[in-house]
């Protein structure tokens, strides 16, 4: 049996991932035979594991972490394949460790720790699409969710707090009582779809974000197409009603609601940068534009 490379944060979820280390290691030295561990300590570290891995041989890595780790594996991932298009990819899971846990919710991924490692152990690998984006700067990927507007402004305040069971609740109401709405032009596969005050426009690859909101209850990480979903510009209690309605999908038949499928979507900032996230990492620019990559990630599902 191929060995897997562990590619561990024991400091997501406040130190969770670190005390649930013990229960599960010996759980995926059963399920999965021979594990290289990686403990990372940063972001910046999980690039070279995957370079070292790749470099002798490893087919598997699984991530135990939160956002952070997951996003810094999908990005050096996604970036090696892009590079090297004709070689082997390596297959790729995760565990649910952090604290908004939205893709476990959208692949239907066990919270309960013993029963994910089941579930990683009998996942089997599939192509799937990643979202690009091109910033102001750089470009980013991203494998869930991106979305433009208030969340960049809540994963913000999430980012400055203690992360409690709460501060993402906390975080999204303080934010829409302050929030400043944005005028944004925004393009579909090249022709113009939406121009105007905006409260978020989400560009979904999955379907669940912010803990349990399903923002995009249509898309599918493998049809080759994005899933927008825009919400226009509106008062604080008509936004409070509608974002209620996220975490039912009823939104999607709110009339300040707007929904496309297109394979790029560009999003300007008519005034000023805008503020983003791209799977529970905060991000701004004022020019975004982002692609999807058809089938770019291996990924254990």
């Amino acid at each position: 049996m191929n060995k897997t490379l562990i590619v561990l944060n024991p400091h997501a979820a406040n130190g969770r991932a670190g005390q649930l280390w013990s229960t599960i290691e010996p759980l995926l030295w059963e399920y999965l035979g021979e594990l290289v561990v990686a403990v990372t300590q940063s972001p910046n570290d999980v690039a070279q594991h995957i370079h070292e891995a790749y470099s002798a041989g490893l087919t598997r890595v699984i991530s135990i972490g939160g956002d952070g780790t997951n996003h810094s594996l999908i990005n050096a991932l996604a970036s090696h394949n892009e590079q090297y298009p004709n070689a082997p990819q390596m297959q790729y899971g995760m565990l649910p460790i952090g604290t908004g846990r939205d893709w476990a919710r959208s692949m239907g991924i066990p919270f309960e720790i013993e029963s994910a490692a089941k579930w990683i152990a009998t996942a089997e690998p599939k192509p799937v699409d990643v979202g690009q984006v091109q910033l102001d700067d750089r470009s980013v990927y991203f494998l869930n969710i991106a979305s433009v507007g208030i969340s960049g402004e809540v994963v913000r305040r999430v980012e400055k707090s203690p992360r409690r069971p709460w501060s993402f609740l906390s975080a999204t109401l303080q934010s829409m009582l302050s929030y400043d709405l944005p005028a944004v032009q925004i393009r579909v596969d090249g022709k113009d779809w939406i121009e105007g005050t905006s409260y978020l426009t989400a560009i979904a690859n999955g379907t669940t974000f912010g803990r349990g909101m399903q923002v995009a209850p249509t898309a599918n990480i493998s049809d080759g197409l994005f899933d927008v979903v825009h919400f226009e510009g509106m008062n604080h209690l008509r936004a409070i009603n509608t974002i209620r309605q996220v975490y039912s999908g009823g939104h999607m038949n709110a009339k300040p609601v707007h929904h496309v499928r297109a394979r790029i979507v560009e999003v300007s900032g008519v005034d000023e940068p805008l503020g983003m996230e791209l799977d529970g990492e905060f991000a701004q620019g004022r020019t975004l534009r982002f692609d999807l990559k058809q089938g770019l990630l291996n990924l254990l599902i």
